[in-house]
Formats: C-alpha cells, sequence, structure tokens
C-alpha cells in the first residue's frame, strides 16, 4: 500500500512539474508586458525622469508625488474628473435600469430593440469618439442640423467651445458608449428575480410601483454594484474622448486627471511627474472601488 502511495505522489509531482513547465512561457509573457511596465513605472516615478535632459536623472524620492499633490492644477482636474465621472455614472445607471426594465418584458420587436442596443457597445472607442466630434461640429454636425430643423435654434451653435457644457457633452458621448454593458448586466440580474414575489405581492394587493420599490429595486443592488463599480473606474481613467474631442479645452474646461497625465509625460516628457499622476489615478481608482464594495456589498 505505502509503494503505491509514493508511487502516486511522485506521478503527481511530475504532473506538477510539467504543467510549470508548460505554464512558464506565459507566465513570462504576463510579467514581461504587465508586471513589469507597472513595477517600473512605480520606480520612475522616484526619479526626476525628463526625456529633455536624458543624462541626468536624479532620484527624488516622493517630491514627484509631493510636488503633484501641492499643485492647484491637478486638483482642478481632480474636480473636474469627479464631476465628469458622477454625471456619466449617474446617467448610465438611470438608463440602464429604464432599458433592462423595459427589455424585461414581452412586447413585439423586443429582439430587434436588443440587437440596436448592442450597437454602441461594438463601436470602438476612437471611432465613438470621431462620431460624436462629427455630431457636435459647429458647421455641419447633426445636432445642430437637427435642432434647427425643430426650430429650437436659430443658428448653428459652437458646442465644444462653451466651458458650461464641454463636461455635460463629453459625458452624454460616454454614456451612450456604456449604457449598454450596463443594461445587460442590469438585465440579468432582473431575470434572477423569483416569479414567486411577484406573484405574492399580487396577492397582497401591492401595484406596480410598490413591487418596483420593494422587490425589483432591492433585488438589483447587486447589478447595480458591479456596475457603479465598473462604470466608476472607467471614468475617472477615461481618456480617449478628451483627447478626440476637446484636448482639455476649451480653456482647460475638460482639463481632467487622465488628461493631466497625458500632458505631463508626452507634451511636457515629465515621466517621472507622469508616473507619479498615474499611481495617484490608480490608487484612487482602487479606493473607490473599495469604497463602493463596502458601502453597497454589505447591504446586499
Amino acid at each position: 500500500m505505502s509503494n503505491g502511495l509514493g508511487g502516486g505522489m511522485k506521478v503527481n509531482r511530475h504532473d506538477q512539474r510539467s504543467a510549470m513547465w508548460f505554464i512558464a512561457p506565459m507566465m513570462f509573457v504576463l510579467m514581461s508586458v504587465a508586471v513589469f511596465p507597472v513595477v517600473y513605472s512605480l520606480w520612475i516615478s522616484f526619479f526626476d525622469l525628463k526625456l529633455r535632459r536624458p543624462r541626468s536623472v536624479p532620484f527624488v524620492w516622493f517630491d514627484n508625488y509631493v510636488h503633484v499633490l501641492s499643485d492647484a492644477s491637478f486638483w482642478d482636474s481632480v474636480s473636474r474628473t469627479a464631476s465628469f465621472t458622477v454625471m456619466a455614472v449617474f446617467a448610465i445607471m438611470l438608463f440602464a435600469m429604464l432599458i433592462a426594465l423595459l427589455l424585461n418584458e414581452n412586447f413585439a420587436g423586443k429582439k430587434f430593440l436588443s440587437t440596436i442596443l448592442l450597437i454602441p457597445w461594438a463601436i470602438p472607442y476612437v471611432a465613438n469618439g470621431l462620431m460624436w466630434k462629427w455630431i457636435y461640429d459647429s458647421g455641419y454636425g447633426a445636432l445642430n442640423g437637427a435642432l434647427l430643423q425643430l426650430g429650437l435654434i436659430n443658428h448653428y451653435l459652437i458646442w465644444l467651445g462653451d466651458t458650461d457644457k464641454t463636461l455635460a457633452l463629453i459625458a452624454n458621448a460616454f454614456v451612450w458608449k456604456e449604457v449598454p454593458l450596463a443594461t445587460i448586466l442590469l438585465l440579468v440580474t432582473l431575470k434572477s428575480i423569483p416569479e414567486d414575489l411577484y406573484s405574492a405581492a399580487k396577492v397582497d394587493g401591492a401595484n406596480i410601483w410598490q413591487r418596483f420599490w420593494h422587490i425589483t429595486l432591492p433585488s438589483l443592488k447587486p447589478g447595480f454594484t458591479l456596475v457603479m463599480i465598473y462604470e466608476v473606474m472607467m471614468a475617472v481613467r477615461h481618456f480617449d474622448l478628451f483627447f478626440i474631442l476637446t484636448e482639455g479645452g476649451p480653456a482647460d474646461a475638460s482639463h481632467v486627471l487622465s488628461w493631466e497625465i497625458y500632458v505631463e509625460t508626452f507634451r511636457k516628457l515629465s515621466f517621472g511627474l507622469g508616473a507619479a499622476l498615474s499611481y495617484l489615478l490608480a490608487v484612487a481608482t482602487f479606493l473607490l472601488a473599495f469604497f463602493i464594495i463596502k458601502t453597497l456589498g454589505k447591504k446586499i
């Protein structure tokens, strides 16, 4: 018996070694393209690395982080990022919930509507940005054309040139792209609600609003939590639309944190400061996700 067990253990060890050899190339690739850049960017955040003087790279400890946190423009960009995130995530969750409730019902054209819903999700971010740039264009944009035909405006407006409207317009483009995925996640959550709960509520005399408030809404908490975590992370670090539509303008109205990182790193060539900003953004994103999980997750 002992020989049999010993032989089995040897075979298991041999299988484990063989599996490790097969996994090793994939692990090497992951370490090279994922882990190493993250660790290296953390390392260079402690240096005053500027490509305009590549031979002088002094080690400055946490000076880059101190400089960033004491810079008024950094906190202005944080404020704009927070405003964009709140607008976008609130709108995404509202529209996603309404569409998910609609698609949870049976009606003619449901399959067609479900197919149409996937189109924004399937469009790449760059293509989505270019499309909305054409829509908002002050010379031939579809938005100006539609409003003019409806008589809501009497001349073409420069939408992305208005500092008061820029963030909201970019948020609108972001929401259009993100709503389909959020809708699918909430629809899956709706499908998991037992029908017996609604039947029992009807027997007790609950109307449609009471059933929604006491059954549907509480049951959607897991879906809401997942959607909020994902969309907050996407909104906080979003860059594509800001680059394509406004490049941080007009007058810094859309100069959010992701744009600040781009400017410091690739325009000013201050890779040390850019890395420090990137890590502050990463930590902030992690803390936001952790806060949402701790706040909403414990109530699920």
